[in-house]
């Protein structure tokens, strides 16, 4: 009997719960897309750039795990909340605590396993489409890719169940530890407001200094690295919960005391809604604000990882094509390209030795990002690439030579701006060669040699990653070159295409991480504040039926509602939009452009927020607004 009446009353909040299983949906649903790329056999399998994509779902997982956790409890609480005064009066009638709390328990698993199930389902095809769409991204082909995986269903399952059974437990202790009079008086606790005082004035200007310091620490972090980022985190944080506990109370005690906006309409029961809520929300606006922070962050910086790989394949090397011995594919291939620039570098190979002709070197200078020392990291920061024009007075120069301390003791060894140019920009390193020593030699020592005459050719082109496909086949003959040179079998040559895909299979997989990760966060971030606000709905239920039955039109009691969520919602956006353009700088150490298509998040999650936001107006309208007989 009692079941049926729970499950009676679980229909009736039907609403409540989908907006519970939706939350659930996308948390699970994108925690096994995860693991299903995570665990596939055919990225097991591939190469080590691959592999390494592995990892990113992996700490995708685990970061998805943590916020999820703390989700489905705060969840469940709420849905406890909710059903507090009900539990009270079934004891009432006579039910005991002991088959109350089991039945709270069976539905919490019920709920938990209905979600789980339509998760997995979903997220079985979220993993179809986003790993033919990642395979397309890093140009890898997998027959054997499969988006059902018993292993992603069975972690899946697991974590899951394992998080139900805890918030089901932990929601029979708190229903056992309270009495039936607190249930039955549950929806008859006040907020308390928070008054002006002098430690209010100091939490409030605390706050604004904290923000200010891990603003300036996030924007300055190429300064201060490791120490700016934890400056900046732990600022930051603290300085958003002050601001909420300290700026909310007092704003809003400042609308009510402008009279003017005070007397117009209902606004003057819409600021003392709001001000009955600022005190009891002012922690979840400013973990809301946060989690707005880490959910746009993290599908901008995967935008930013993705644009990154050309951006940082352009700064590392200029040469955008460099061929050893091109054969007649290779020129062919090359006929179908914009060439901006091209020249040829002739040099022998010998048993032990590589010789560079000085001539072709000192007349044709490549195009380099000049070596600097002394400089904040590798290059000297110049946006624009130099000729190479060091001059090399010695008739002979070592740039890379094995352990054989003779060989280099007979020579001078050039600038590092030459060495890197030979070993970079013409790809004349170890893998190239087999580890043979490289020099450069002028034109009577290089005529010396009694070896067969190579040419290295170098291009530059108007867009070098249109013409991804046709480098690809060239660097697989490079390839083959190489390996007759002795080349090592897990080493890549350092060519720009190879620089490229590196950092575009790591970049790819952020991308996918980092957009699925965020729209995880924005719609388990929007649940909780929607939560919050539902669960102390009922307190309001006599408010808004006073003033209907006084004659108060219900559109302008409709328009109330709307206004008080709306100040509730925007508060936090704001803040948290303002820490994800501040934050993003950080990323301006390891990024080239952090903020690339940074409306693109932000547009995502607007979408999604004001989704939210609508779905609790209705919600709260069904709530506390009174039926009315028609």
């Amino acid at each position: 009997m009692l079941l049926k009446v729970s499950l009676s009353s679980m229909r009736k909040m039907m609403k409540d719960y989908i907006v519970l299983l939706i939350g659930l949906v996308i948390s699970i649903s994108i925690f096994y897309m995860f693991q299903t790329l995570a665990m596939n056999e055919e990225f097991v399998k591939a190469n080590s750039l691959i592999r390494s994509i592995m990892m990113i779902f992996n700490v995708g997982s685990v970061l998805l795990a943590i916020i999820t956790f703390f989700y489905i409890f705060y969840a469940n609480s709420f849905l406890l909340s909710l059903r507090r005064k009900e539990y009270g009066m079934y004891m009432m009638l006579g039910a005991k605590k002991r088959k109350i709390t089991q039945l709270m328990f069976v539905e919490t698993m019920l709920v938990g396993i209905a979600a789980l199930i339509i998760g997995i389902f979903v997220g079985a095809g979220l993993a179809q489409v986003v790993g033919k769409m990642l395979m397309e991204q890093i140009d890898f082909t997998a027959t054997g890719y499969k988006a059902f995986l018993m292993p992603a269903v069975m972690m899946t399952v697991v974590f899951f169940i394992v998080i139900f059974f805890l918030t089901g437990v932990v929601n029979a202790i708190k229903l056992s530890r309270t009495t039936i009079l607190d249930l039955i008086r549950a929806d008859e606790n006040k907020d308390r407001v928070l008054k002006k005082g002098v430690l209010t004035f100091i939490l409030a200007i605390l706050s604004i200094c904290c923000l200010a310091a891990g603003y300036y620490s996030l924007w300055h972090i190429a300064e201060y690295l490791q120490f700016g980022f934890i400056i900046g985190a732990f600022a930051t944080t603290i300085g958003t919960y002050l601001f909420f506990v300290t700026f909310l109370p007092v704003w809003v005690n400042r609308l009510k005391r402008n009279e003017k906006r005070n007397a117009k309409g209902l606004n003057a029961f819409t600021f003392a809604q709001l001000q009955f809520r600022a005190n009891s929300l002012s922690k979840l606006l400013g973990t809301i604000a946060m989690l707005i922070a880490l959910g746009v962050g993290a599908i901008a910086g995967g935008l930013a990882f993705q644009n990154n790989a050309s951006i940082m394949a352009n700064e590392t090397l200029v040469s955008d094509i460099v061929i050893h011995d091109p054969s007649g594919q290779d020129k062919e291939l090359l006929a179908k390209m914009q060439i901006k620039e091209q020249n040829e570098y002739r040099y022998k190979v010998t048993d032990k030795e590589v010789y560079y002709l000085k001539n072709d070197l000192v007349d044709h200078p490549p195009l380099v990002r000049k070596y600097d020392p002394k400089g904040n990291g590798m290059f000297s920061g110049k946006k624009e690439p130099e000729r190479m024009t060091d001059a090399l007075p010695e008739p002979m120069y070592i740039t890379q030579h094995n352990n054989d301390k003779d060989a280099s003791s007979k020579v001078t060894e050039p600038s590092n701006n030459w060495r890197r140019t030979i070993s970079d920009e013409l790809n004349s390193s170890y893998p190239m060669f087999g580890g043979r020593s490289v020099y450069i030699a002028d034109q009577n020592n290089y005529d010396k040699l009694k070896a067969d005459e190579h040419r290295v050719y170098i291009a530059y082109v108007d867009d070098f990653v249109s013409y991804k496909k046709d480098l690809k086949q060239i660097n697989e003959r490079q390839n083959a070159l190489a390996d007759s040179y002795g080349k090592q079998k897990d080493r890549d040559l350092n060519t720009k295409y190879t620089f490229y895909e590196s950092i575009h299979m790591m970049s790819s997989g952020t991308m996918f991480m980092g957009f699925f990760l965020g729209i995880a966060f924005l719609a388990m971030m929007a649940s909780c504040l929607m939560f919050k606000i539902l669960s102390g709905a009922s307190r309001d239920i006599q408010r808004y039926q006073m003033l209907r039955k006084i004659g108060v039109r219900k559109q302008l009691l409709s328009k109330s509602i709307y206004k008080e969520l709306l100040a509730l919602y925007t508060l936090p956006a704001c803040i948290g939009v303002a820490h994800v353009i501040m934050g993003m700088k950080m990323f301006g150490v390891i990024l080239m452009d952090p903020y690339y298509k940074i409306w693109v998040p932000i547009l995502i999650f607007l979408v999604i927020y004001l989704a939210y936001y609508l779905v609790t107006v209705q919600l709260y309208k069904a709530i506390v607004l009174p039926k009315e007989r028609k």
